[in-house]
């Protein structure tokens, strides 16, 4: 099996099973967290050597499962937000990696010598569909139910606003998978860790999502997604 084969089956796995855990909330998902935050830290503690680099991560690491934390279970609003980022986040990455390999524009940076201009592109093209997505699939769900809860009056995904927030999402999320590179180049590493197949270390898998998913929160919290 190429490295190719086990990160789509990887993918396969680990996608759906998070999700469940999200979808639990309460004290399912407060167990599934601090199971990736242990997880996370050892692989900080075992791969890393400095200890600022140790301390950001792991301070970043904190935050991000906080944030997931609290979108979900605030209320259904936040919580679709939530679902949204990180079906965002996918396909932010996917879109990296399909115009990546499709379109051999130049590289990007010495930082991860396998991104390149194409495939920022095509991150920025794949995160709007995660507009498609929630408008198409997502919303109706919620509707019946909305008029019940504290849910923005017109509300839509399809909006102008979230356009914008898309392509920033998508930038955040791009240079949250280089911050990760740069960490990594300094220690001289390819990956944090081995326990995901294809995909490396838990910080392989979430170094995007970490970031957006923080902003994500502060942005809430200030009423700017809305």
């Amino acid at each position: 099996m190429n490295n190719l084969q086990k990160r789509i089956f990887t993918s396969l796995i680990i996608f759906p099973l998070s999700i469940f855990f999200i979808f639990q909330g309460g004290v399912v998902l407060l167990l599934f967290l601090l199971v990736v935050f242990f997880v996370g830290s050892y692989e900080l503690f075992t791969i890393f050597k400095k200890k600022g680099t140790i301390f950001f991560l792991d301070l970043i690491l904190i935050l991000a499962l906080f944030s997931i934390y609290y979108l979900r279970e605030d209320n259904l609003f936040s919580f679709c937000i939530l679902i949204w980022v990180i079906i965002l986040c996918i396909c932010s990455d996917i879109g990296g990696y399909v115009f990546g390999k499709i379109f051999k524009w130049k590289k990007l940076t010495k930082i991860s010598p396998k991104k390149t201009f194409s495939g920022a592109l095509g991150s920025f093209v794949f995160s709007l569909f995660s507009l498609l997505f929630m408008e198409r699939f997502v919303m109706p769900r919620t509707g019946e139910i909305s008029s019940y809860v504290d849910w923005p009056s017109g509300f839509s995904f399809l909006e102008l606003n979230f356009f914008f927030l898309a392509i920033m999402f998508s930038l955040i999320a791009q240079m949250g998978d280089l911050t990760i590179s740069y960490f990594k180049r300094l220690e001289k590493i390819k990956d944090t860790g081995k326990i995901l197949p294809g995909h490396g270390g838990i910080f392989d898998r979430i170094d995007g999502l970490m970031f957006v998913v923080i902003l994500t929160l502060v942005l809430y919290k200030f009423n700017i997604i809305t």
